[in-house]
């Protein structure tokens, strides 16, 4: 696993570099962001704890098994610390991929059986947990939750943006021939630029993406990504 210190309030954490997870420096502990992939909890101990720190909290921005991966390891060996995830994207963790009424009626993908974790706190948007901010940005997955953290403006971005690839920022969904799993995996586009756009407005200083490298000042990125995923997901409705 690759370690990065991102300011003194991040730590990226990530594996065959393309796999990320953060850990978040708050007065009391860490708060891991996302899980990674299976085998890597007690990595992720280890990398708090080399920074001086213990994991306090666990947030998950969604349930595809990228992200919550290395959940169960991390609560078999820290069972007291809670896990927070979306209302919403609760149910995909259990293996419940049915939809909403009011949600455009696509299949879901990359839901596997569930997890046999639980968690401890259900979070809706706007909601705080420690320093971050619970940001609703569905489209990647119905209930996908990227984090705003209110004290330095980064965006704990999750797979609502990518950097993965050749071509700088994406919006979930957008193809691009080095990183075309962002739009296999993605449920709905419109959904996920609709949230793109409200990620722009909220004029991070720092995006940190579920895949790829940090970005500072992603001002300029933004207005790129935006234009890019607009014409693709009008070319495909036009189809």
């Amino acid at each position: 696993m690759q370690i990065q210190q991102v300011g003194d309030r991040l730590i990226r954490c990530s594996r065959l570099r393309m796999f990320n997870c953060y850990l978040v420096r708050e007065s009391d502990g860490m708060t891991l962001v996302d899980t990674c992939t299976a085998g890597s909890g007690a990595q992720l101990i280890a990398a708090a704890r080399a920074a001086g720190s213990e994991i306090t909290r666990i947030v998950l921005t969604h349930a595809h098994w990228d992200h919550t991966g290395g959940l169960a390891e991390l609560h078999a060996l820290l069972p007291d610390v809670p896990i927070a995830i979306g209302t919403r994207e609760a149910r995909l963790l259990a293996g419940d991929d049915s939809l909403d009424p009011n949600e455009p009626d696509r299949p879901i993908p990359g839901i596997g059986r569930g997890s046999a974790v639980t968690p401890t706190t259900l979070l809706r948007d706007g909601e705080m947990i420690g320093s971050l901010k619970a940001v609703a940005t569905p489209g990647h997955t119905p209930g996908h939750l990227a984090f705003f953290d209110v004290r330095n403006n980064t965006l704990l971005a999750g797979d609502a943006l990518y950097t993965l690839g050749i071509g700088g920022l994406g919006v979930a969904g957008t193809f691009r021939w080095t990183m075309p799993v962002s739009a296999w995996f993605t449920w709905d586009r419109p959904s996920a630029l609709v949230s793109a756009r409200r990620l722009a407005a909220l004029r991070p200083a720092r995006i940190a993406p579920g895949h790829g490298r940090v970005i500072e000042r992603p001002a300029g990125a933004f207005d790129r990504a935006i234009g890019i995923a607009q014409r693709q997901f009008q070319r495909q409705t036009l189809r």
